[in-house]
């Protein structure tokens, strides 16, 4: 059945010292054991978990809904063992137990649902396949001198957040509003002209500090120049923006355009982990065309086609980078990068 939850939650006064009443919702007496804190999981998904009472209370129901719905769905009995049914996204998922008397006690929970993405199908069976790459070694933190303000970084490997095992944690400090820029080399491949960048990202609180999430992919062409593929969820702009060359290959000029679809770093919700794919290709002479973005398995089709082809002078590589802007005077950002995979043909 369904009703309000917030009418379910029972908040104790609680008198302080200063005279004023200070109410707080109850959250002890909640075992989740399925899906675990951060996790990433496919709808729908197995949602357990028990009450062995609450607030000395023997438990009557538990009930559970998501994010800030109105209508729980309430069960009987002390143990809540059933499938969600939730969009492709990051959530809350709040349960609840009930006691005989009347008390209430509150747990939750932050997961990403994703789907299958269509990003998938555009990759054929012989196309080369380049994972982990955020384990590799040869990672270098710099500050993106034509950015604006200043910063500093540094990186390393981490066992938790991850879905791997082994995600890579960047951290940046910054003053107005300056750029850090994370990159490591992990191929040679010159010849293939269709890419899909495949990424999880995760952010904790200070999210609120990040500008922009730039993740690039720059290669060496046959002809020795470079071509950039440079893309970024713009939060100063709030849209996709991907760069093209308004000069040309001997000099160029380096322009970020704004795609027409939205996307801001600071609204993603911390705490889960977010699936990024980005599909591009490029003509022999550099010139790139952005197809799309996938955010959490949704598609934001860009479709835009622009010169992005520098004489830098590299020898051949393939290489990326993750680049982290700060939004404000000063402050300190950390996100996590776990699971790239750039595919190749």
């Amino acid at each position: 059945m369904h009703g309000e939850p917030m009418h379910f939650i029972r908040k104790f006064a609680i008198f302080s010292s200063f005279g004023f009443v200070l109410t707080i919702p109850a959250f002890a007496g909640i075992s989740i054991s399925s899906p675990t804190a951060g996790a990433t999981v496919q709808s729908p998904f197995q949602l357990s978990a028990i009450s062995s009472n609450c607030s000395s209370q023997s438990i009557a129901s538990m009930s559970y809904w998501l994010d800030s719905s109105t209508e729980a769905t309430e069960v009987t009995g002390a143990a809540l063992d059933t499938t969600v049914v939730a969009p492709t996204g990051a959530h809350i998922v709040h349960v609840q137990a009930t006691g005989e008397g009347g008390s209430t006690c509150v747990g939750e929970v932050a997961v990403t649902v994703f789907s299958p993405s269509s990003a998938s199908s555009l990759v054929p069976s012989n196309a080369a396949s380049i994972s982990s790459i955020q384990t590799l070694r040869g990672w270098i933190a710099q500050h993106d001198t034509g950015g604006k303000g200043s910063s500093s970084g540094s990186t390393s490997i981490v066992g938790a957040p991850s879905l791997s095992g082994s995600a890579r944690k960047f951290v940046t400090k910054f003053g107005d509003g300056g750029d850090e820029r994370f990159s490591v080399s992990f191929a040679d491949d010159q010849t293939d002209t269709n890419f899909l960048y495949d990424a999880w990202v995760y952010f904790d609180k200070s999210s609120t500090a990040i500008g922009n999430l730039e993740m690039d992919v720059n290669q060496v062409m046959p002809n020795g120049q470079n071509a950039i593929f440079a893309f970024q969820c713009a939060g100063y702009d709030g849209v996709w923006e991907y760069t093209q060359n308004t000069g040309t290959p001997e000099k160029g000029v380096v322009h970020w355009t704004r795609s027409t679809q939205p996307c801001n770093p600071r609204t993603w919700t911390v705490g889960v982990w977010h699936h990024v794919q980005i599909s591009y290709s490029r003509t022999d002479t550099g010139v790139v065309t952005y197809q799309s973005a996938w955010l959490d398995g949704v598609e934001q089709v860009i479709n835009a086609t622009v010169p992005s082809a520098f004489a830098l002078g590299w020898g051949p590589v393939l290489q990326t980078q993750f680049q982290v802007d700060g939004y404000g005077k000063s402050g300190t950002t950390t996100v996590y990068l776990d699971d790239l995979t750039v595919y190749a043909w």
